[in-house]
C-alpha cells in the first residue's frame, strides 16, 4: 500500500525497462517515487517453466475478454480492415506485470550505432516514410549505454569487427555465457564465405551481482521470466534496489486511465482503479509516463481536457503516429544428429547453453540494384525454442497441408525430437515509420471499464521488406557453408507484439514531435516519456538496450532540474 504522502516527488506510470532506471536513480537520490503498474506483482518464485503457463495460456498478459485491442490489418483485397483481436487471438498485449516485458525478454542486448540517430542525413529521404535525424547523437547515448552494461548487468565479449561502434570501456563486465559448439561452426562457415560473425551480448549475468545468481542455463528463457534473477529484468535489477531506499513505493493492479492537468498545463494527477476497481487518484509534482508504446499513446489519447481537447500533448495531432516495431523475420536450417560424429551430436545436444552470434557487417551496404549506399539490419543466431509444444505443434501438417494424426504423428514427433536439430536466424530492418503505423482510440470496443481501447493500425513501409530479404540470403548462406539441410527463411511486415516503439517521438520541433530532446512533453512542464515511444526511428537492433539507456539519460536530467 502507499505510504501517508499527500503528494509524491515523482508518479511512475509503468515498470518496464523506460521505468525502471527513473524508478532506481530518483529513488537513490532520496527522492519519494510512486509506482503505478497495471499488472501483478509476481516474484521470482512466482516464474514458471511451465509450457503451458508461460506461452499457451498467456498468463502474464490480461485477458482479452476484459481488456481486448482491436487491429487494422490491410486485408487480401488491399483495404483496411479492424478486427477485435478478442475475436481473433491477435493478442498484441506482453509483459503486463511489475518489471513488464523485460521479466520475459530474451536479453539480446545491441547498441544503435552512430548512423541510427542521423538516418536522414545519412541515407536520405525515402518516398513513403517519416524518417528524420533524432535531436540527440550517439555520443549523448554512449554514457548511457554503458551505465546499463554494469547496473543492468551484460555479459560478453568485445571484439573488433567493420561495423564496431565507439565505446568508452573495451569490454563488457560480465564475460560470455557457455556456448554451445554450433557457435564455432557459424563461425568457421563465416571465414568460409567470407562473412564476418561476431558474439552477441546478453543482459543474463554469467557471474553472480549483489543479490542476483548467475544464469542456471534452464533451456527456457525467451519468453520466460528468469528463476535465477539472472536476467536483466527491470523488476530483478533496478526496482529491487529501489525498494531498498524507503523512497519508493510500488502499486500493482493499478490501471491508469486518465491523466488530469490544471489550469497551468501541467499534469496534476493520475487516476487509477485499484484492484477493487475503485478510482483512486495520485498527486505528484512530476509524472514519468512509461505504460509501452502503445498504452502510452493510448493514455495521452484518453485524457481530454479543454486545454487538450485532442488528447493530452496532442494538439499537435502527433500523438501514436509513427508507431514502429523491431522486425524483419526469421530463417533457419536443420541438422541431423545421426549423421554427424558421436563427438559433434554429444556436443551440439547439450541443453541450455547459448549461441550468442550476430552478423553486423551488413549494417550498412550497397544496393545491388541501384548501387546506392543503404541503411541494412543484423542477423541474430539461436536455437529453436526448447518449449516442447511448441516443436510438435509445429509437426502437425504434412507437405501438403494435411492434418497429421494418430501412429504417424506420433512417431513424426518422435523423430523430430531425437533426430532434429534446428538453427534458426532472426533478421532485423529499420521498421519505417509511415502513416499507416499509428495508435488510435477505438470508437466501439471499450475494456472491462468501460474505457476505448487501443486500435492499432500495422502498416509496413515496402522497403523494410526488400532490406529483409538482402539480409536473410546472407543468414541463408551461412546455413548452407556449415551444412545445414531444408534451409528457409521468411522476410514478414507482421510485426511482434514485444518490440514496439513510437508514437510519441521527440524532437525540435512541437509541430512535429511529441516531446523535446529530454523527453519532457513539449505541451506540458511536469511530464516525461521514457518508453520507447520517444523513438522516432528504431535502427536495426532489438529497442530495450536503448530504451533503458534513454532512461538513465532522462533520469539524470530530471535530477538536474530538481536539484535547481
Amino acid at each position: 500500500m502507499p505510504k501517508s504522502i499527500k503528494k509524491y516527488d515523482i508518479c511512475v506510470i509503468g515498470s518496464g525497462a523506460g521505468a525502471g532506471p527513473v524508478i532506481y536513480e530518483l529513488s537513490k537520490a532520496g527522492y519519494s517515487v510512486i509506482v503505478l503498474e497495471k499488472g501483478p506483482w509476481y516474484r521470482t518464485n512466482d516464474f514458471t517453466k511451465d509450457e503451458i503457463t508461460a506461452v499457451r495460456r498467456s498468463v502474464y498478459t490480461p485477458r482479452l475478454q476484459d481488456e481486448p485491442q482491436v487491429i487494422e490489418d490491410i486485408d487480401s483485397e488491399g483495404k483496411w480492415v479492424s478486427k477485435s483481436n478478442y475475436d481473433t487471438g491477435n493478442d498484441f498485449w506482453n509483459g503486463n506485470c511489475v518489471g513488464g516485458s523485460s521479466n520475459f525478454m530474451s536479453g539480446y542486448f545491441q547498441r544503435l550505432k552512430p548512423a541510427d540517430f542521423r538516418l536522414l542525413s545519412e541515407y536520405g529521404e525515402i518516398k513513403g516514410a517519416n524518417i528524420v535525424d533524432w535531436p540527440i547523437s550517439y555520443e549523448d547515448m554512449e554514457p548511457y549505454y554503458t551505465k546499463v552494461e554494469s547496473i543492468v548487468g551484460i555479459s560478453g565479449r568485445v571484439v573488433n569487427h567493420s561495423r564496431l561502434e565507439p565505446r568508452s570501456t573495451k569490454d563488457f563486465p560480465y564475460p560470455p555465457l557457455a556456448e554451445n559448439i554450433v557457435s564455432s561452426w557459424i563461425d568457421k562457415a563465416g571465414e568460409k564465405v567470407g562473412i564476418e560473425t561476431i558474439p552477441m551480448p546478453r543482459a543474463i549475468l554469467s557471474k553472480p551481482k549483489d543479490d542476483r545468481n548467475a544464469c542456471v542455463y534452464s533451456n527456457y528463457c525467451g519468453s520466460y521470466g528468469c528463476s535465477s534473477n539472472a536476467k536483466g529484468s527491470s523488476r530483478v535489477s533496478l526496482i529491487h534496489d529501489a525498494l531498498k531506499t524507503g523512497n519508493c513505493t510500488v502499486i500493482p493492479n493499478a490501471k491508469v486511465y486518465k491523466l488530469e492537468t490544471n489550469d497551468k498545463k501541467e499534469v496534476e494527477k493520475a487516476w487509477y482503479y485499484n484492484i477493487e476497481n475503485k478510482r483512486i487518484a495520485v498527486e505528484a509534482d512530476l509524472f514519468v509516463l512509461a505504460a509501452q508504446a502503445v498504452e502510452t499513446s493510448r493514455l495521452l489519447l484518453m485524457s481530454k481536457s479543454k486545454y487538450f481537447p485532442a488528447g493530452l500533448a496532442n494538439n499537435s495531432g502527433q500523438v501514436g503516429r509513427n508507431f514502429v516495431f523491431s522486425a524483419g523475420g526469421v530463417g533457419g536450417g536443420e541438422f541431423y544428429p545421426d549423421k554427424m560424429s558421436e563427438a559433434d551430436a554429444k556436443a551440439m545436444s547439450v541443453p541450455g547453453v547459448f549461441v550468442n552470434r550476430t552478423i553486423h557487417q551488413f549494417y550498412e551496404y550497397k544496393d545491388p540494384k541501384t548501387g546506392k549506399r543503404t541503411k541494412g539490419g543484423t542477423i541474430d543466431f539461436l536455437f529453436e525454442h526448447a518449449n516442447a509444444m511448441v516443436k510438435a505443434i509445429g509437426q502437425k501438417w504434412d507437405d501438403y497441408g494435411n492434418l497429421e494424426y494418430g501412429t504417424g504423428f506420433k512417431k513424426k514427433i518422435k523423430n523430430y525430437f531425437e533426430n532434429v536439430k534446428k538453427l534458426k536466424f532472426e533478421v532485423f530492418v529499420d521498421w519505417l515509420p509511415t502513416d499507416n503505423c499509428f495508435i488510435s482510440l477505438d470508437d466501439k470496443v471499450k475494456d472491462k471499464w468501460g474505457d476505448p481501447v487501443a486500435k492499432i493500425r500495422i502498416g509496413n513501409h515496402p522497403h523494410d521488406l526488400e532490406v529483409g530479404r538482402y539480409l536473410a540470403s546472407k543468414g541463408e548462406k551461412i546455413l548452407e557453408a556449415m551444412g545445414a539441410k531444408n534451409i528457409y527463411s521468411g522476410i514478414s511486415g507482421a510485426p511482434p507484439s514485444n518490440l514496439q516503439a513510437g508514437g510519441c517521438r521527440f524532437g525540435v520541433d512541437p509541430k512535429t514531435s511529441v516531446l523535446d530532446a529530454d523527453c519532457k512533453a513539449h505541451e506540458l512542464d511536469n511530464l516525461y516519456i521514457t518508453d520507447g515511444s520517444f523513438m522516432p526511428t528504431g535502427g536495426s537492433v532489438t529497442y530495450t538496450w536503448t530504451i533503458y539507456a534513454n532512461s538513465f539519460r532522462v533520469a539524470d536530467k530530471i535530477l538536474e532540474r530538481l536539484k535547481k
